[in-house]
This record gives C-alpha cells, sequence and structure tokens, in this order.
C-alpha cells in the first residue's frame, strides 16, 4: 500500500472513531475541503508534512500519533511506499 493510501486511511479510521466528518476536519485543522478531499480520495500522492501537522492538530493529536498505526508499521522489506 503506498504512503498516501496509508494517510487517507489514517485519516477516515481517526475521524470515524472521533465521530467528525472530513468537512468538519477541513474546519478544524484549518485546510480546504478540497485538500482534504483530495487527501482522502488519494488525489494527493504526496501531502506535504505541515499539511499533516494540521490534520493532526484538527484530529486533536500529535504526528507521532497519527503515525503510531498499523497502517504506518507493515512496511515489508522490498515494498515500495511510493507507488
Amino acid at each position: 500500500m503506498a504512503i498516501s493510501e496509508k494517510v487517507a486511511l489514517r485519516i477516515k479510521i481517526l475521524c470515524d472513531s472521533k465521530g467528525i466528518t472530513i468537512n468538519k476536519l477541513a474546519k478544524l485543522s484549518g485546510l480546504t475541503q478540497s485538500t482534504l478531499n483530495s487527501i482522502v480520495n488519494g488525489e494527493s500522492k504526496n501531502p506535504r508534512l505541515l499539511t499533516l501537522e494540521k490534520i493532526c492538530y484538527g484530529l486533536g493529536i500529535t504526528l507521532q500519533e497519527f503515525l503510531d498505526s498499523p497502517e504506518f508499521n507493515d512496511q515489508k522489506q522490498g515494498d515500495d511506499p511510493y507507488e
């Protein structure tokens, strides 16, 4: 799974667990709806670190908490995370 797909999946999981919509997350994080939609829909292949930090702020978590999940820990040697 490519990193962009892992980021999108993680955002969806966290929004579901916190009971917030992508639209609400956009408002909480200070991002535009279109920016967040492009990340969640996989159109943005390489979201910037600052963008991820804003998303984390909107979710009320740290970047470390965002990345500390099975989605990011299942990388096998030889897998290309940038496919």
